[in-house]
């Protein structure tokens, strides 16, 4: 009996502790895409006024959406944690609640039986009937441990019972929790139908300036393709500086860092979204047409400053028709891009160090005054997937 109390407490307590670390870490991710949400917001600018059905809007309400599919998804695996968890608690209470009923009885039977001995011999009388020294002496020691076991049977039902009480507690917290994450994820659905609806008239709004929206796709693959000739030519220049082409050791080392930190290097903006992401795409709104990127886009609210994600030297500025300025960084082997700057902040040839401001991302009248950064890794000319290189948020 002792063994299946301690179990059933020892079980209720490392379902609670357990299962309220998961909890504690889905509701940090909530709160983080529900952050990331408002800032989105902002971007938008969602009153009727400022309101603009563009692409790139469309882009930035796409990634709403599936931060918002995010946060449901959270709300739904809480639901999902806490439903299991009642269920292991009111099982936990019931086992309890019958090991009290079992425990009170065993208990009551014993109190009465002990109360009938004395009555009828007392102790003193049984300690004297012994027959020498040394059985009087294992019989007060023997009333001493029935003694020591009744108080020990008395903690436990103490015990017990708190425990009981604590889970009573713990389940009716959680009971009040899923009721307040039913609405919420209630609230999240009508919020995403909303949305929904909102995406869907900017894309019947758009799909009415196919000739536009062809001609900016091809403009912009006319940037890409003037950014790309531009970092081959920086390439062979560097060959042609370096004997050889061989790298110094002091460019391999910080090669090799770079290397090392993919994954972990820091945005080329403070703060923003990702709007258009690395490969091909099919278009978001002309049927039959894909777009392919070398890079990112991250788009940002109001002034944002460009920074470099590592250390390294500038190798190039130019200024790219339909593009604004581009900067390429230098390390080692690597080069980072950033393009659609303007107040560039450093010169060819300046040593860079990470998170060093480079220059200002052009800010788009056209899109709420929003700025949107173009970003690339290459190794030597190979464009890198920049979301594999850069911190998760």
């Amino acid at each position: 009996m002792k063994i299946r109390i301690f179990i059933t407490v020892f079980f209720t307590i490392c379902v609670f502790n357990g299962n309220a670390q998961t909890r504690s870490e889905l509701e940090e991710q909530r709160k983080k895409a529900l952050d990331e949400i408002n800032y989105v917001d902002n971007i938008l600018k969602t009153t009727e006024k400022e309101r603009t059905e563009s692409l790139q809007s469309l882009r930035v309400l796409n990634n709403k959406l599936n931060l918002r599919e995010t946060v449901l998804k959270g709300i739904s695996e809480e639901i999902e944690l806490l439903n299991r968890r009642v269920d292991l608690y009111e099982i936990a209470v019931e086992m309890m609640e019958n090991d009290l009923i079992t425990l009170k009885s065993d208990y009551e039977k014993s109190i009465l039986n002990s109360y009938k001995l004395k009555k009828a011999y007392p102790d003193i009388v049984y300690i004297m009937s012994a027959k020498d020294f040394n059985q009087g002496y294992k019989r007060i020691k023997y009333l001493q441990q029935i003694t020591e076991y009744r108080r020990i049977e008395s903690e436990i039902i103490k015990d017990l019972k708190r425990a009981i009480e604590e889970t009573n507690d713990r389940l009716e917290s959680d009971l009040k929790s899923l009721s307040e994450l039913r609405q919420k994820e209630e609230q999240q659905r009508n919020i995403i139908r909303g949305e929904q609806t909102r995406e869907q008239k900017i894309l019947r709004s758009l799909s009415n300036k196919e000739k536009q929206l062809k001609k900016e796709l091809e403009e912009k693959q006319k940037v890409i393709n003037r950014i790309e000739k531009e970092i081959a030519r920086v390439i062979e220049e560097e060959r042609k500086k370096s004997a050889g082409g061989e790298l110094t050791p002091e460019q391999q080392l910080i090669g090799e860092n770079f290397s090392d930190n993919k994954g972990r290097l820091p945005w080329p903006v403070e703060r923003g979204v990702i709007t258009s992401h690395f490969g091909t795409h099919p278009h978001p709104v002309l049927k039959y047409v894909t777009e392919e990127n070398i890079g990112i886009e991250i788009t940002s609210e109001g002034n944002t400053m460009a920074r470099s994600v590592f250390k390294g030297e500038v190798s190039a500025i130019s200024t790219i028709q339909g593009g604004n300025m581009t900067i390429i960084i230098k390390h080692g082997k690597y080069l980072s891009v950033y393009n659609n700057l303007v107040n560039v902040r450093v010169k060819r040839g300046d040593k860079v160090e990470t998170k060093q401001i480079i220059g200002e991302i052009y800010k788009n009248p056209k899109e709420n005054n929003n700025c949107t950064l173009n970003f690339m890794i290459f190794e030597d000319r190979n464009p890198q997937d920049p979301e594999l290189w850069i911190t998760k948020i």
